[in-house]
């Protein structure tokens, strides 16, 4: 071999991150996505103590809470596009150091308005970090057999990460002030980005043609005013309300000049061919469906288990742990079941053992059943990380390596907005079957029966200011009417989810593990030993 190819072969191994096992890699994506998944869920603990000491309005705290899902969900796809042009290792590690500096203005906010801030940067952060991981992961797993089980061990560390927040929220509120949720971010993001500059392979996509500035700040726009219109939705606005069709409309228009500007560019910013592909689109399809049933499912669940039951807080988290530990599985058995299965009967049964579970669930009632619910919880975690795992790795097995970037930024979006359509959807749903049964309870004026419709917490305290037979009597008819309006949520989940396991009929039959050849753009990584890994 002559010196100027051997030094070809060399630029393009270390181009690849062929000096570090590829393994190691993803145990440092791991640890970037353990962090983003902590930070969604581990302020929600901290609300009292935020509120107590910084003193926040209703709308003030509401954007405590909602900033950071909502600007990470309209960024995702500007990050995950812009890293295919200029290096998905660089965002990625721009991530860390953002992610590292909102954490400390966040923990030592003096007021509501820096705090905001320091979520909104921490939003940034976060969307440069979470298509970063996945397409970083595309590229250093050539081989679809090990790229399956390291998608796997990724989203098993993604519902770790989803539980550990508030358990982590918990355990840092009784030592220390509610600024420590956030200063813990410090240290590992320290550790991170050396670690990361070191051992993280750069990669990019073809490079033709200008990034499309103009397209991606249309996309932020325009998804930042469709997940906000779907928030205010899911927290129960008016319909009609200014501040919630106009963020939709606003949106929904951006994001369609949005596709008519990609489709019309010799370079677009996302390719939208992709998703004439049916493995692509149904994979995008069926990441919708199973958030929408999954985080409203969990919502209403947590509500039912606390106000119904009677748990607390703690006992609540620890009854829902099954259904994460049945994730974590299913994660981790996801490439062995993919090769057995296909994507077709494995996303597809995912879906129908989901459905299953969520019919066996409305065998829930006012009386605390627990095997009944550690049964359905576990059937219920396992299906959808069953879904969820066949889906990505169909969608992101499909996509160019040249897209990975802008393929998985497509992903995350459509769990984000997943999440949001099922908090407004479901809930909407539990409303409509929850109001209606206490219009007339006997002894119960009917301006305390219109309040106690709005939700069973404000039922109990309107029983509470009645009192006496009244309150009782409304307060049995509120626990009643949750319950059954939480019983035909399931039923309407069931049903979606069974439209789910039709779609998934589109998939392939089979997991094709044939080596990509020209289209890799790198060659397979060496192990620790230094041999080859066969593709």
């Amino acid at each position: 071999m002559s010196g100027t190819t051997t030094a070809a072969v060399g630029l393009r191994r270390r181009a690849a991150g062929a000096g570090a096992n590829r393994w190691v890699v993803l145990l440092v994506l791991c640890v970037s996505l353990l962090l983003v998944a902590v930070d969604a869920t581990v302020l929600h603990v901290a609300v009292p103590a935020v509120t107590e000491d910084l003193r926040p309005g209703a709308i003030e705290l509401l954007w405590i809470v909602d900033t950071y899902p909502l600007v990470c969900a309209a960024l995702l796809i500007l990050f995950g596009t812009l890293g295919d042009r200029v290096g998905r290792r660089r965002i990625l590690l721009f991530g860390y150091a953002l992610f590292g500096v909102a954490s400390a203005l966040a923990a030592f906010a003096p007021d509501a308005q820096v705090l905001i801030a320091a979520r909104a940067l921490l939003g940034v952060g976060g969307a440069m970090i979470m298509p970063a991981t996945l397409s970083i992961l595309r590229q250093v797993f050539p081989d679809r057999r090990e790229r399956a089980l390291a998608i796997g061990i990724w989203s098993a560390v993604a519902a770790v990460g989803a539980a550990v927040g508030p358990l982590l929220g918990g355990f840092l509120l009784e030592h220390f002030w509610w600024g420590s949720v956030f200063l813990v971010n410090i240290p590992l993001m320290l550790v991170s980005l050396p670690v990361g500059r070191l051992l993280l392979p750069e990669s990019t996509g073809d490079g033709k043609g200008p990034w499309d500035v103009v397209g991606a700040l249309m996309a932020a726009a325009g998804l930042f005013g469709v997940v906000l219109g779907v928030k205010r939705l899911g927290g129960g606005e008016d319909v009609t309300g200014p501040f919630t069709v106009l963020p939709l409309l606003v949106g929904a228009v951006l994001l369609a000049l949005f596709v008519r500007r990609q489709r019309r560019r010799a370079f677009p910013l996302v390719e939208l061919r992709m998703f004439a592909r049916p493995a692509f689109s149904t994979s995008v399809g069926c990441i919708v469906l199973a958030m929408l049933a999954l985080v409203g499912l969990e919502l209403i669940a947590a509500q039912y288990l606390q106000l119904v039951l009677g748990l607390s807080p703690l006992q609540t988290g620890l009854r829902l742990l099954p259904l994460t530990v049945a994730a974590m599985a299913a994660g981790l058995f996801g490439a062995r079941m993919l090769r057995r299965f296909g994507p077709r009967r494995m996303v597809a049964s995912g879906f129908c053992l989901t459905a299953g579970a969520v019919v066996l669930l409305t065998g829930m009632g006012r009386e605390d059943d627990a095997a009944l619910m550690l049964t359905g919880f576990v059937l219920l975690g396992f299906g959808l990380e069953t879904t969820l795992f066949g889906a990505y790795e169909s969608m992101l097995s499909e996509a160019p390596p040249e897209q990975a970037g802008g393929a998985a930024a497509i992903g995350e979006t459509s769990y984000q907005l997943g999440a949001g359509i099922g908090i407004a959807l479901l809930g909407s749903v539990m409303n409509a079957a929850y109001a209606p049964g206490l219009s007339s309870v006997p002894g119960v004026p009917a301006s305390a029966s219109a309040a106690a419709g709005h939700s069973l917490g404000e039922a109990y305290a309107v029983a509470g200011r009645l009192g006496g037979d009244a309150g009782a009597a409304l307060r049995s008819a509120a626990r009643d009417c949750f319950v059954h309006g939480l019983h035909v949520t399931l039923l309407v989940s069931a049903g979606l989810l069974l439209l789910g396991a039709v779609m998934a009929l589109r998939l392939p039959r089979v997991m094709h593990c044939e080596p990509e050849g020209g289209k890799a753009e790198v060659p397979a990584p060496r192990d620790v030993a230094g041999s080859r890994v066969s593709v």
